[in-house]
């Protein structure tokens, strides 16, 4: 029987769906804009087309580079085009629909979200291919999938099963939600003992594949995991853990496990080790079926100044070409105690601080920018950033400081409404983010 959620969409594009994000008014919500932009759209304050550091923009300000972005899109879009992989950049970085849409155009298979709040946002703004890497068990969110996937026949959803009782959880819900079609999965394997999500071994990934098969509100289509989570990564281990998902797919396409199906799904795929993915997902074998080889690197769309700067697989294979920073977090010094210290009005509700602290990247006064030399960020409270500054520092009250951050996703998830920037510091669009 029908999904009795099931909802008919009314007639719009999802182009339609982000040029609304244009309609929202600028108001008290939105961190940075300039207070004399209230009540205007974000369509009519973009078209204004402001300077960052001229234009009535309030500090502690976030800035993405318009140039940077579009550099990593163009070089991953390539990375994966050239590897045969396709490409489901994982959504919970950013958060931006703007920003699907652009990965989409950038020739990615779909998007790869974690719970079921994003999934929801993807879904508004049109996505039609989703990978959940979670197994999903609530109950609510499986009724409403059921009824998303009754609705909308175009619409492609694979997730995560890494237990007999996730599967028979999932079947339960999606059975009382008289579910139209069976919803896709891959058994997850993890990356080893201690680490994350997954099934630990091969035998157990036949007992949930069993279960699966057993249950006919889903579907296996193929296997999956997460390489980052590898004890003591290496190129060695996380390419022997790699191997091993590869070898499930082939013993599960060997016992006959994958039935009617158009093509089998084996993914993996972060943003530290996708050179690795990459090398083994090439030595699969042929199957009775075609394979579809799903990179999930998502952190690349801004990159960063620290933690991926230094992990990213383009330091191992710089020939493939490299990965720019485009995020520039903007706060001003608000007081300068000591010849030793000042103190800037941008502190952990604002920076990413996780893994690692800002990076002092330049200093502005007067319209004049300069490196920010002997100015290092040791520390922050809720809204201020800790400066020690060296004997040659120039450091004054109301200078901005221009900071590298470190993290994508935890910079993103700060700031609802995002400055795209040109080089000049010309404001070209505003990313808008669903945290």
């Amino acid at each position: 029987m029908a999904a009795d959620n099931a909802v008919d969409r009314p007639a719009e594009s999802p182009d339609d769906r982000l040029a609304r994000l244009a309609d929202e008014r600028v108001d008290h919500r939105f961190k940075g804009l300039p207070p004399d932009a209230e009540g205007l759209t974000v369509g009519e304050l973009a078209a204004q087309r402001r300077n960052l550091f001229t234009g009535g923009f309030t500090t502690p300000v976030l800035a993405l580079s318009a140039e940077r972005l579009e550099h990593n899109l163009a070089l991953m879009e390539t990375y994966a085009e050239r590897h045969g992989l396709a490409f489901a950049p994982h959504g919970k970085t950013s958060m931006a629909p703007q920003l699907f849409h652009r990965q989409l155009a950038r020739g990615a298979w779909g998007i790869t979200l974690a719970v079921p709040h994003q999934v929801r946002v993807a879904r508004e703004f049109g996505v039609s291919r989703i990978f959940l890497a979670n197994e999903l068990v609530d109950a609510a969110a499986l009724r409403w999938l059921a009824g998303e996937l009754t609705a909308d026949p175009g619409f492609r959803f694979v997730c995560y099963v890494d237990s007999v009782r996730g599967a028979d959880l999932m079947h339960a819900a999606l059975s009382e939600a008289g579910a139209t079609r069976p919803v896709d999965v891959v058994v997850e394997l993890a990356a080893g003992d201690g680490a994350r999500t997954g099934a630990r071994t091969e035998a157990e990934c036949f007992e949930i594949a069993n279960a699966v098969a057993g249950a006919d509100t889903l579907r296996l289509v193929g296997v999956a995991g997460y390489e980052g989570e590898v004890p003591e990564a290496s190129t060695a281990t996380v390419t022997t853990w790699l191997r091993r998902l590869v070898a499930l797919l082939v013993e599960f396409d060997k016992a006959g496990r994958f039935a009617d199906l158009p093509e089998v799904v084996v993914s993996a795929g972060g943003s530290a080790w996708f050179d690795a993915v990459a090398d083994v997902f090439a030595e699969i074998p042929e199957l009775s079926l075609p394979v579809l080889k799903l990179l999930r690197s998502g952190a690349y769309v801004s990159h960063d100044d620290g933690h991926y700067r230094h992990l990213t697989p383009f330091n191992r294979v710089p020939d493939e070409g490299a990965l720019e920073p485009a995020f520039r977090l903007w706060a001003q010094v608000v007081s300068r105690p000591s010849a030793e210290q000042a103190f800037t009005n941008a502190g952990k509700r604002d920076a990413a601080y996780d893994l690692d602290l800002p990076e002092a990247q330049v200093v502005r006064r007067g319209g004049v920018e300069r490196p920010a030399t002997g100015v290092t960020i040791t520390g922050l409270s809720d809204q201020h950033g800790w400066v020690r500054t060296a004997p040659e520092a120039e450091l004054a009250v109301g200078d901005w400081i221009g900071m590298g951050l470190s993290h994508p996703c935890t910079a993103f998830d700060k700031w609802q409404l995002i400055p795209l920037v040109e080089g000049d510091g010309t404001v070209v669009d505003y990313i808008r983010t669903y945290f």
